[in-house]
């Protein structure tokens, strides 16, 4: 049996730890050039180093995505980006262009190389055929069922690894390939720039009605009428092992750290419980449903894995979640009276209570106590996002504790 890889996005140096200590195998980042999350903060070639270091050190692989769909004018400055990451030692580069492909084999052919789903790698013909250009992995794009996947494993070589998504938003268009955005806007999607325009609101007209904007009603939040359910594999882990998938890869490279630690986590443990034992796995389910439910408010689906969705799979029903956490730091070092350093992401308050998140699985409700700022005094609440505060909550804390509220909706 293969055991997976856990693979996690990081949008910044600091999720990019988190993702390493909340149970990633393996993160993908991305750069300031050549990436598809042009909006995602990303990494500085300092941060990258730096990143790259501590993942090492926590034996967990960096990859680097450089997935562009390349023009002309791209390509000399890819050849130069390609000659710092080789100074930089990422475990893998993820390419969709072939141009792209061709240049890292040139410049850093010690780096792996992985074709990403952006290139639209549907068939073992397409896996064989990249195997042979001197890829070590590819992505497999989203609309493959299982059983695709499965013929696509018993008909490429056997150290050839496969990639595929198990997790987070599903693009509206062929494995990423849209045009909306740039038809709108002007910013290209695959050029990194995506406005993501099937998230927004949209009515219909009829022909012989013009300027009669009818809307399309689908919950109590709004018409999305392009907006895909999430992908949401947990319940599917012994099937995604089967069909011989080798990385299991969360999407979410704009997503803050809350996000990923609470997936990464969740996933972490899935993997881990089945690994030990199937019996294990089916006896926590209800934990790992309800602690991946409380980062999102969209609802879920297995996409195209049991085959093509119906459209009820797909598109919102009238129920949302009605749990969401508010994100409100991460637990830093102490300081000389023996406060916790957070740096504040949302409000919070004296008497309070907040959950501590810990990366073993732990949830601890606790009562904030006391909160001052750099200088020692003391606050009754902490009201601007980005501060440094330092707290007391009344029990002892480890670094990288996420602290979060729950939301209740009325």
């Amino acid at each position: 049996m293969r055991h997976p890889e856990l693979l996690v996005p990081a949008s910044s140096l600091e999720v990019l730890k988190i993702a390493v200590i909340y149970g990633a195998d393996a993160v993908y980042i991305g750069g300031e050039a050549f990436g598809l999350r042009a909006k995602a903060k990303n990494f500085s070639r300092k941060e990258m180093e730096e990143g790259i270091a501590f993942a090492h050190a926590h034996h967990v692989k960096v990859y680097v995505t450089a997935n562009i769909l390349a023009h002309n004018d791209d390509l000399d400055g890819v050849r130069d980006y390609f000659s710092e990451l080789r100074e930089l030692k990422p475990d893998a580069l993820i390419i969709s262009d072939p141009g792209v492909f061709a240049i890292a084999k040139e410049v850093c052919p010690d780096i792996e190389r992985h074709v990403s789903t952006q290139a639209n790698n549907t068939n073992y013909a397409t896996y064989r055929f990249w195997w042979e250009q001197g890829a070590k992995r590819v992505v497999s794009a989203r609309e493959l069922s299982l059983a695709e996947i499965g013929e696509i494993r018993r008909k490429i070589p056997g150290e050839m690894e496969i990639e595929t998504f198990i997790h987070g938003a599903m693009c509206i268009s062929y494995s990423g390939r849209c045009l909306l955005s740039n038809y709108f806007t002007g910013r290209d999607a695959n050029q990194g720039a995506c406005t993501h325009p099937c998230r927004w609101k949209y009515a219909v007209v009829e022909e012989k009605r013009p300027g009669e904007y009818l809307p399309v009603y689908e919950n109590e939040r709004g018409t999305y009428i392009f907006n895909s359910k999430d992908l949401c594999m947990i319940e599917h882990i012994p099937k995604l092992i089967s069909a011989g998938i080798d990385s299991f890869k969360i999407e979410g490279r704009m997503k803050t750290a809350l996000y990923v630690a609470t997936v990464a986590r969740t996933y972490r443990k899935a993997i881990d419980d089945y690994t030990k034992s199937p019996d294990l796995y089916r006896q926590n389910m209800d934990w790992y449903l309800d602690q991946i439910s409380n980062c999102t408010y969209r609802q879920f689906t297995t996409g195209f894995f049991f085959g093509k969705p119906s459209e009820e799979a797909q598109i919102y029903d009238n129920n949302t979640y009605v749990r969401e956490y508010t994100y409100l730091g991460i637990v830093g070092g102490r300081n000389e009276a023996g406060l916790y350093q957070i740096e504040q992401r949302n409000k919070f308050s004296v008497g309070e209570k907040i959950e501590v998140m810990k990366p073993n699985g732990e949830n601890i409700s606790v009562l904030v106590k006391r909160i001052t700022d750099e200088n020692g005094n003391d606050m009754a609440f902490a009201p601007h996002p980005k501060q440094i505060l330092y707290i007391d909550l009344g029990q002892p804390l480890e670094t990288y504790d996420i602290l979060r509220r729950e939301e209740m909706e009325e």
